[in-house]
């Protein structure tokens, strides 16, 4: 009987150890891995990890829910502390601080992409729960962000290559900079500041969640706007897409391309200003306006001239097409 108590003890010594080693396992390793990152870029290179188109999207999904959580947790954490609006940007920027760190983990800034499209539809459909709210403007508003939503992320799976593949605005950052200085540009300008400005050019569409709204012409304006911009994207990509196919290391110049030179841009910046006139069919037009142009600027003055300098280097005849072309549509 003692030998059979002193083997138990054994047992259960052993498994808690391993279960210890386990977890420990399941911290340092990433802790490690991101050390390495951080310290040495040519060190880390050796350690990563090549996975299927499949695999990674698994892995993509579970870093979304996992950011999904982690922000409810936080919101629901301080939602006692700080007015909702604000618990709900705390949330915001921890779920993106959680994509950025998978993203150092993987090598891959690219896994902070989707977040732009999958935010909102989530955020609103949350919000919308939390307020008890589901008067028409607010259906209104969730049908076309969820369009929008669901139309963009499937444009970044379309195109999505796996976690080996990294967009080719992050690896220039990583050739062209010091680590030290890509890693500052890739926390705050890659992924915490686009955030902030997704948030707010959403904060029109939380004005909107009032008792008191109503389904107005000018609401239905803003609506229509909403939907039109989201399928000028889809029109805009699918024919991008087929002409790349078809004509691959040429620049487009058919459909929307040939009406202007970011007509997917254009359908962006336009969905913006669509969720701010849904806002101002309320009647309110006040400060929450810059919000959509703070969008517009980033387009106008970051995400196009990026771009544009791409297209110049690497597209034969573009700068004729540039001079004949409008810059949207």
């Amino acid at each position: 009987m003692q030998i059979s108590r002193q083997r138990r003890a054994d047992y259960i010594l052993f498994y808690q150890e391993e279960h210890f080693r386990a977890i420990i396992s399941c911290v340092i390793f990433p802790i490690s891995r991101t050390y390495l990152y951080l310290c040495n870029t040519n060190q880390y290179i050796t350690m990563k990890i090549e996975l299927s188109r499949n695999a990674s999207f698994i892995i993509v999904s579970f870093v979304y829910l996992l950011a999904a959580v982690g922000g409810y947790l936080v919101f629901a954490g301080l939602l006692p502390m700080m007015h909702e609006l604000w618990a709900m940007f705390v949330a915001d920027a921890v779920a993106t601080v959680i994509v950025w760190g998978f993203g150092l983990l993987f090598r891959n800034v690219s896994v902070y992409d989707p977040y732009w499209s999958v935010a909102p539809p989530v955020m609103f459909t949350f919000w919308a729960f939390h307020k008890e709210m589901a008067t028409l403007p607010i259906l209104l508003l969730l049908t076309a962000v969820w369009y929008w939503g669901i139309r963009l992320t499937g444009n970044w799976a379309y195109t999505f290559r796996g976690m080996s593949h990294e967009d080719w605005r992050y690896t220039r950052y990583r050739k062209t900079q010091t680590p030290v200085l890509f890693h500052i540009t890739n926390f705050f300008g890659l992924n915490m500041i686009p955030t902030v400005l997704v948030f707010a050019a959403m904060l029109p569409g939380f004005g909107l969640f009032q008792e008191t709204a109503t389904a107005g012409i000018i609401l239905w304006t803003g609506f229509a706007i909403c939907i039109a911009a989201a399928t000028i994207q889809l029109i805009a990509d699918t024919q991008i897409h087929n002409f790349r196919k078809a004509h691959p290391g040429q620049y487009c110049d058919a459909g929307l391309w040939r009406k202007g030179r970011h007509p997917n841009y254009f359908g962006e910046i336009s969905m913006w200003w669509g969720i701010w006139t849904m806002y101002a069919s309320q009647g309110t037009i006040d400060w929450l306006i810059l919000c959509p142009i703070a969008m517009t600027c980033l387009f106008l003055f970051v995400s196009i001239p990026m771009m544009e300098r791409r297209q110049l280097q690497n597209k034969p005849g573009y700068e004729e097409y540039r001079k004949r072309t409008r810059i949207l549509i």
